[in-house]
């Protein structure tokens, strides 16, 4: 079957591959061997999800392209710096701001609220491109833990670093926040509709609780 994504070489007829094309091999190769949490998924694909719901909210090649290699940096030994040598200042912009610090030297449970405040602080008054890749991330990680939600109940976030789901509940309702400028937007308002299904019995919990 070969290796995804599975390129003939070119010839010197052939039209250049495009940027988005160069950030899929790039990212798949940079992911190969890895598979998404608690599942047999090739981790490829989520990017490849990730890229494809920023397309529907922007035409702009570099931020597609940065949608494919969101994780490159954050998740593989590739730097920022290579990033930048092979793609370009835009879009090595565009990735390192999508990166955590994972704070490699401490637990990931540990610094979870750390990063994700990080994250949310700096991309609130970020611009549309970069919400677009937050939400794009997000969108496809919700739509897994929503097909996850449907065979497993409560139970799906036993398999993060943060498992208290009031944490991920307070997350996912504050990147909705951040990025509602695109309010407008199928991807915006598809998020939102996963959040009342996988959050909805919890949401009734914390309303009985005040």
């Amino acid at each position: 079957m070969g290796e995804f994504p599975d390129y003939l070489p070119q010839d010197e007829t052939a039209r250049p591959f495009s940027v988005i094309e160069r950030a899929i091999q790039y990212a798949a190769e940079a992911h190969k061997g890895a598979v998404r949490k608690g599942s047999l998924v090739p981790y490829i694909a989520h990017p490849m999800e990730t890229m494809m719901l920023v397309a529907s909210m922007t035409n702009d090649n570099e931020v597609i392209a940065a949608a494919a290699l969101h994780d490159v940096v954050e998740d593989t030994p590739i730097t920022i710096e290579e990033i930048e040598a092979e793609f370009g200042q835009k879009i090595a912009f565009y990735v390192a701001h999508e990166s955590e610090n994972k704070r490699e030297d401490r637990p990931k449970s540990e610094t979870w609220k750390i990063r994700k405040q990080e994250q949310l602080e700096k991309t609130k008054d970020a611009s549309r491109s970069v919400k677009c890749i937050m939400l794009a991330d997000k969108l496809s990680n919700m739509r897994a833990s929503l097909r996850d939600f449907k065979r497993d109940g409560r139970a799906i976030w036993q398999k993060f670093n943060m498992k208290d789901e009031k944490e991920q509940y307070w997350y996912y309702h504050a990147v909705a926040d951040v990025v509602k400028e695109l309010a407008d937007t199928p991807c915006y308002q598809e998020y939102i509709s996963i959040l009342d299904i996988v959050f909805h019995d919890l949401d009734e919990e914390m309303t009985r609780d005040l």
